[in-house]
């Protein structure tokens, strides 16, 4: 009897464990640079949501904010290499890894948001995703980073002239360093948690982000005072996995993570439509001095010759661009 009891009970042992080994999740990590009060946490849970309700709590996503797990272009290496497994990452650092990619970070190549999303969620949007496979990373949504603005320390600055002269932190890519070189700034390109530092020691001037950046890190702190809102460029943060990690799924699976991540993206951007106001009045009731109409037509004649300098470099840029503009025309 004590037999047959012994032999049940490992039986049962062994039915738990299979049972155990097959209802076992799969834990991805996401990697961001930000903190928990921006847009790219409210796209990471909302992704992170959607994926375990769809694969019924197989995959389970980490999130890890504040660049717990590098700076951007370390986590989009990591991803080329298999090292990490997903982040959410800024289109600044893209371009070392599709040249292509660039292109969408031309100064003043979208009017509005809804022309940035005509482009990013067609054809054209998904055909630039699809480069970034050689460098073993797959693209899958684009969250929004948002329309760029000039910050600095120094003074109000209301057309080009103003900012001539200025030392701004720059994203680490050779379009905005081009793009602020023709405005004759000083640009330093670093990343993000560097910049922090560099402000508050005033080793840099300024720097340029969106007005959710702006807010959620209280840049008026980091001795901001005056903000443009130039809107110089449109910023993606594309929900990026590991293309090896990707491809180890099936073709289901696959379909999960593409959808939640669109899904992801779309309701990301919502929050941030529904923020801004409530936040640029937040930036102004903290003593910062807001120009909201400057002289945008100044900037764009400044910049125009970075259009022609790509197209001429890299003539995929000219293609690529008079397709977008045949695209939003239409």
């Amino acid at each position: 009897m004590n037999k047959m009891i012994k032999v049940l009970a490992l039986v049962m042992a062994l039915v738990l464990c299979l049972a155990s080994s097959a209802m076992a999740e799969t834990v991805l990590k996401l990697g961001t640079t930000v903190n928990e009060q921006d847009s790219f946490q409210v796209a990471a849970e909302k992704f992170a949501e959607l994926v375990a309700e769809r694969t019924n709590g197989e995959y389970v996503i980490e999130i890890h904010p504040n660049g717990e797990l590098g700076g951007e272009a370390d986590m989009l290496e990591s991803m080329s290499m298999g090292m990490l497994d997903m982040g959410i990452i800024t289109s600044g650092p893209f371009v070392n890894f599709s040249q292509a990619m660039g292109v969408l970070d031309m100064p003043f190549l979208f009017a509005s948001n809804e022309e940035a999303y005509t482009i990013l969620d067609g054809e054209i949007g998904k055909e630039l995703l699809g480069t970034l496979e050689d460098a073993g990373l797959k693209g899958l949504a684009y969250a929004e980073r948002g329309f760029r603005n000039i910050t600095n320390s120094v003074r109000p600055v209301t057309c080009a002239a103003d900012v001539e002269g200025l030392k701004l932190r720059v994203m680490e890519n050779e379009v905005y360093a081009a793009t602020f070189g023709a405005l004759n700034v000083n640009a330093v390109p670093m990343a993000w948690g560097d910049a922090l530092t560099a402000m508050k020691q005033g080793t840099v001037e300024g720097e340029e982000n969106p007005i959710n950046v702006i807010f959620s890190y209280e840049l008026w702190k980091y001795e901001q005072k005056y903000v443009t809102l130039d809107r110089h460029s449109y910023s993606t943060a594309i929900i990026t996995m590991s293309l090896d990690v990707f491809n180890e799924m099936d073709e289901a699976t696959q379909q999960i993570f593409v959808d939640a991540a669109q899904e992801a993206a779309e309701y990301e951007r919502a929050w941030v439509a529904d923020q801004e106001s409530d936040q640029l009045a937040a930036i102004i009731a903290n003593g910062v001095e807001v120009v909201e109409e400057p002289d945008v037509d100044s900037f764009r004649a400044a910049v125009a010759p970075v259009y022609e300098q790509y197209s001429e470099k890299f003539p995929e840029y000219g293609e690529y661009i008079a397709r977008i503009q045949e695209t939003l025309a239409a």
